[in-house]
């Protein structure tokens, strides 16, 4: 099964990248986790993307920022100067004359990446020894630029785990993941054991009050949420190494409160967690891959398989009617079905 799906594997590779185009073009959040991967014996990490209506898995040797960008572009190459660019450099700290400079120039889009990096060694970008590194800062401003003029993720909150790589655009942080930081602090005495547990209980029901104001939004409630969240992550508990987190958490406090403003959003990256235990199983059963082929192939076919779950469609019936078996049902694109219900 699995060499025949290789085989024949360009129009499934082709129709998962539409579906993340689909995805990224209508969805209104997305959450995003990854894992480790081994291709060719080394290591690397496989991302999962996706909401309620679908999924995507790509795999490579890289767990950058710039590697995140390049997979959110579905399978565009392109590398654009637009003001989304711009004010992602200016976020990020790029030096003032080297974004005139590219804001400047008469070019602002380049087919690929050796057309922009040749841009950038004309511009003397590349011989700049500063910090932050311009290079690095200027290409994934351009790879952002890239997502927003191929319309993708206009207003789309992303749902992470607070994983440096995911934090772009509007973003906002998993509960679990932020409770689970207080949960694994190491208590020294009893003191310090009851002030954790304390802590946890007020998260725990903070959280349940967030999910019914989910259900039934009203300003007055998220006023009072949002005054329970100052009084929850101001608080000292004389444990210095909680009081320390509860700050860094507060200092979040927009990513972790975007729900109050964007109740559709999910308060966790539970989605995320359950499509990409898939992945977890099979390398488990199977290793890892060899060939460029058989990753794509199977990054692939584990998206469709859970855009196909999501759609309430069988798999086995959605790569019956793409493989042509006789008498198999037939089964609309699923980019079309992505949008429809997105």
């Amino acid at each position: 099964m699995v060499r025949l799906l290789t085989a024949r594997s360009a129009a499934l590779i082709a129709e998962a990248k539409a579906v993340l185009r689909a995805g990224l073009a209508t969805a209104r959040w997305i959450t995003v986790d990854d894992t480790g991967a081994r291709h060719q014996a080394k290591n690397g990490v496989t991302t999962q993307i996706g909401d309620d209506h679908f999924a995507f898995f790509a795999t490579s040797f890289s767990k950058s920022r710039r590697n995140f960008l390049e997979i959110l572009r579905a399978g565009h190459d392109d590398y654009v100067i637009n003001e989304a660019a711009l004010a992602y450099m200016r976020d990020h700290n790029l030096a003032g004359p080297v974004i005139d400079q590219l804001a400047g120039h008469s070019i602002r889009r380049f087919a690929d990446r050796p057309t922009w990096h040749a841009h950038l060694e004309a511009l003397g970008v590349t011989q700049l020894e500063v910090t932050p590194n311009p290079v690095k800062i200027a290409t994934e401003g351009a790879l952002w630029g890239s997502i927003r003029s191929h319309g993708l993720l206009d207003e789309t909150a992303i749902i992470s785990d607070d994983a440096g790589q995911f934090r772009i655009g509007t973003h906002a942080l998993c509960w679990v993941h932020a409770e689970r930081l207080v949960h694994q602090l190491i208590p020294f005495n009893d003191r310090q054991r009851l002030a954790i547990a304390l802590v946890r209980q007020l998260i725990w029901w903070f959280y349940a009050d967030l999910k019914a104001s989910k259900r039934a939004p009203c300003r007055k409630r998220r006023a009072q949420l949002r005054a329970r969240f100052e009084r929850i992550f101001r608080r000292r508990t004389g444990f210095v190494t909680l009081d320390r987190l509860l700050a860094r958490l507060h200092a979040r406090q927009d990513e972790l409160l975007l729900v109050l403003d964007r109740p559709e959003i999910p308060l966790h990256t539970n989605g995320s967690e359950n499509d990409i235990r898939c992945h977890v199983t099979k390398r488990k059963v199977s290793g890892g891959t060899w060939s460029a082929a058989g990753r794509d192939a199977r990054d692939a076919c584990l998206g469709l398989m859970k855009t196909c779950h999501k759609q309430g469609l069988s798999f086995f019936d959605y790569l019956g009617a793409r493989l042509g078996v006789p008498d198999a049902p037939l089964i609309a694109p699923l980019p079309d079905l992505v949008r429809a219900s997105s």
